[in-house]
């Protein structure tokens, strides 16, 4: 397919050609998408099928700029997600819910994302759509009218995509960089729940270690999740540094708890509106370090090894109580020692989960 251009406005022609030209891993229904566009579609659409694989479950993604802003299951919606985004908590459908829960982890970062969600999209997702600022989504299917109530977003520049749930990727990878092609095998490892076998973890916490575990193989390198209740709370990606991509991520779930303090009040009739009102008013909670206390249950998903113990005394100021991580630097024992001594349990997969 032609595509409006590659990652930049000046870098014309682009396109974009099935390996196999039997097969169409996407189809675009409407809009012209950009490179980055097919780039967080496929990245997008690649996280959610997998996650729902794995958990059994509906699941939704924020992405922006190839790596997810939020990501989260089907579940129940708190008081402070459903006024955001004025939806009924008892009337909800599950694919609307989960994006509604993967947007409001990091709605600053999800204003203009691209969507994606596992299972068909009805007509109430698309209502939610229409009320937001998203660029596009990529799912397996629209319900009969819904292209059609999409089409007139952003002037008819909503970008709606669909993916061949059916599609198998080839066993090989390439990529061409600077006169070069590098060539791999494609990431295949399964992540399943065997992978967190320990008996002091919840049942919750293992499916939120391991919804953790998809949503990092999906982020750009370092990257590191929280994760709490079927939602990524804080996604850090793309940092040089481990620890700094652990602030980052944990600055953002510390975010999303504030917003949930009884004084932060959003009057404004729409979304984004709401969404900054309730960030400025985080800022002012009363005693901020006593509220923040009271996160917990927090997961907490390493694509590398943790390589110092700095780490987990980040993470356990966001309230975190479980950790899986691949294991194997020269100061995992460092690591153990520190989750032993604040009370976390730490699960060691084996298993490093980069992406560049």
């Amino acid at each position: 397919m032609n595509l409006r251009y590659g990652m930049n406005p000046h870098q014309q022609t682009a396109t974009a050609t099935p390996i196999d030209p039997g097969t169409r891993p996407l189809r675009v229904v409407r809009g012209e998408p950009s490179y980055i566009n097919i780039l967080d579609a496929a990245g997008a659409w690649q996280l959610v099928r997998e996650a729902a694989t794995a958990l059994g479950r509906p699941v939704a993604a924020s992405f922006k700029h190839v790596s997810p802003a939020g990501a989260a299951t089907a579940g129940p919606l708190d008081a402070v997600t459903a006024a955001t985004y004025q939806l009924d908590p008892a009337a909800t459908g599950a694919v609307t819910g989960a994006y509604a829960r993967a947007r409001d982890a990091d709605p600053k970062s999800s204003y203009g994302d691209f969507v994606a969600v596992s299972e068909p999209v009805d007509e109430e997702l698309a209502d939610l759509l229409r009320r937001v600022v998203s660029d596009g989504i990529v799912a397996p299917g629209y319900e009969p009218g819904v292209v059609a109530s999409l089409a007139a977003k952003k002037g008819g520049r909503f970008l709606v995509v669909e993916a061949d749930a059916a599609f198998e990727p080839p066993a090989v990878e390439a990529r061409e960089v600077y006169g070069l092609r590098l060539t791999q095998p494609r990431d295949g490892v399964p992540l399943t729940r065997e992978l967190l076998t320990d008996p002091r973890l919840p049942a919750a916490a293992v499916d939120d270690l391991l919804l953790g575990l998809v949503v990092v193989r999906h982020t750009q390198s370092n990257s590191v999740a929280y994760v709490r209740d079927g939602m990524a709370l804080g996604i850090g990606a793309g940092q040089q540094s481990r620890v700094d991509c652990t602030r980052l991520a944990g600055a953002k779930a510390d975010t999303w708890w504030l917003r949930r303090h009884p004084s932060v009040q959003a009057s404004s009739a729409r979304i984004q509106d709401r969404v900054a009102e309730q960030l400025r008013r985080a800022g002012d909670v009363p005693d901020p370090a006593a509220w923040l206390r009271a996160l917990d249950r927090v997961a907490f998903v390493s694509d590398g090894a943790l390589p110092f113990a700095d780490n987990v005394e980040e993470a356990a100021r966001h309230g975190v109580r479980y950790i899986a991580e691949p294991g194997d630097s020269i100061r995992s024992a460092a690591v153990q020692q520190e989750c032993d001594r604040r009370g976390i349990t730490l699960v060691r997969t084996g298993i490093r989960l980069f992406r560049h």
